[in-house]
């Protein structure tokens, strides 16, 4: 008997390539999908939550060393208030740093930089920001130093043992000085006392050697790489346990 049935659409010529073609570009369009919502997802949490620098200067050695990277919690001071001893990331106020020159580079590698920054990867303006520790809050009165070298906070003396000072030598800091915070302002200081251009030298820029606390771009969280350095930075809550909250 003479098969006289067309055939089915399964057999027909090209059917399975078409098909073959179809799950490629629905697995190229499923791939690109997933980039862009991961690409979103990063980059919320890089403007909201979190985001990484590097360490470009020895200020604040050893707790943190030259490219050193970083993860920084940008809730605080947003939602979550600043506390003594924290590590800060934040933007230069007005003349501690030096004009930086444009970074020069290839479209290709500039398009690289942008996509890693745009998700909280790489961080490009880490040299127009600086890090350094909270020592004293709006009201705090801050001098140093005692007769055993020791700086103190509304007449608390501090032992701080996150302090790198030059062998010998066990004054806290190069130069007495006498302050009290103003509101809405913090002074702070970088662990390497004898190698960190912080509130101490930048009393002669506009915001005579405090930070406003609307530059803060964030707590530093934790070293996250190299992987042989990871760590959870401390804010040393016992240094400063006692303290009045302000003076005045």
């Amino acid at each position: 008997m003479t098969d006289n049935s067309l055939p089915t659409r399964s057999n027909r010529p090209g059917t399975e390539t078409k098909r073959k073609k179809r799950g490629v570009a629905l697995f190229i369009r499923d791939l690109l999908v997933i980039f862009v919502v991961a690409l979103l997802i990063s980059f919320l949490i890089k403007t909201f939550l979190v985001r990484s620098f590097y360490i470009p200067s020895g200020s604040m050695e050893t707790t943190l060393l030259v490219n050193d990277r970083i993860i920084v919690n940008q809730l605080e001071p947003k939602l979550i208030p600043i506390t003594r001893g924290d590590v800060v990331v934040f933007r230069d106020p007005g003349g501690w740093l030096l004009p930086q020159a444009p970074l020069e580079q290839n479209p290709v590698v500039a398009a690289v930089d942008w996509v890693m920054a745009a998700v909280g990867l790489a961080a490009p303006d880490s040299n127009d920001h600086l890090i350094k520790r909270v020592i004293g809050l709006p009201g705090d009165h801050v001098t140093c130093c005692n007769p055993l070298g020791q700086m103190s906070v509304n007449e608390v003396p501090l032992s701080e043992p996150y302090v790198t000072l030059p062998a010998g030598e066990t004054r806290v800091s190069q130069d007495d000085f006498d302050v009290v915070v103003p509101d809405g302002s913090l002074w702070v200081m970088g662990d390497n006392r004898y190698n960190s251009k912080d509130s101490r030298y930048n009393t002669e820029t506009p915001g005579k050697g405090f930070v406003p606390v609307d530059n803060v771009v964030g707590r530093a969280l934790v070293i996250s790489w190299p992987t042989s350095r990871w760590a959870w930075l401390d804010d040393y809550p016992e240094v400063f346990q006692g303290i009045p909250t302000e003076t005045r």
